[in-house]
């Protein structure tokens, strides 16, 4: 049947799950291959059948996460940069960074390890293009500014509103709600 996702397509994805949550718990540098299959009770020639490394496991969880992101890139460019536009990308971006958390963890904890696999450019373009998508040609610099304050809200309050007690998806919901409510005074001043 189209669509319906394979045994590998499973595995795989299970074995995403599960170094993810191992890079998270003891660090990237610190997890190796034989840890990795372990937690998934496979041999590690199981494992190499699907991947060869644990760099190629972490790009494939970086690209998987990254897709919503792109998706909302290119949803966005087709769109005029209304006030309805922007609050529309920050609830999305939003969304998706909260699946994505756990990656940043770690992207964050071992910069120097991960530098090679290029997966820090790719985000970083990645925000930059969304922040791009904030942004209104020709407005003062205040105005940027302020655009810029909206999306580094959502952006760096998504990582750092861990250490915070509560609900993650009310916290979640809250930090959007002020980043919208800072895109909302942008817009009155340009009135």
């Amino acid at each position: 049947m189209a669509g319906r996702p394979t045994n590998r397509t499973n595995t795989r994805q299970r074995i995403q799950d599960v170094a993810l949550g191992l890079f998270v718990e003891h660090g990237y540098d610190k997890t190796s291959m034989r840890e990795i299959a372990e937690g998934l009770g496979i041999t590690k020639a199981a494992l190499y059948y699907h991947f060869k490394a644990k760099e190629e496991i972490l790009l494939s969880i970086s690209q998987g996460l990254g897709a919503p992101v792109d998706e909302l890139i290119a949803w966005a460019r087709t769109r005029p940069r209304t006030l309805e536009t922007k609050r529309e990308v920050l609830r999305r971006y939003s969304e998706v960074l909260k699946d994505a958390t756990p990656l940043f963890r770690i992207m964050q904890e071992n910069q120097a390890a991960l530098r090679a696999l290029g997966i820090g450019q790719t985000l970083n373009d990645r925000v930059a293009a969304v922040a791009e998508l904030m942004y209104e040609h020709g407005a003062s610099v205040r105005t940027q500014v302020r655009l810029s304050d909206a999306l580094v809200s959502v952006h760096f309050g998504a990582f750092s509103l861990h250490a915070l007690a509560g609900d993650p998806e009310e916290k979640r919901l809250a930090l959007l709600e002020s980043a919208l409510e800072t895109l909302e005074s942008v817009s009155a001043e340009c009135r």
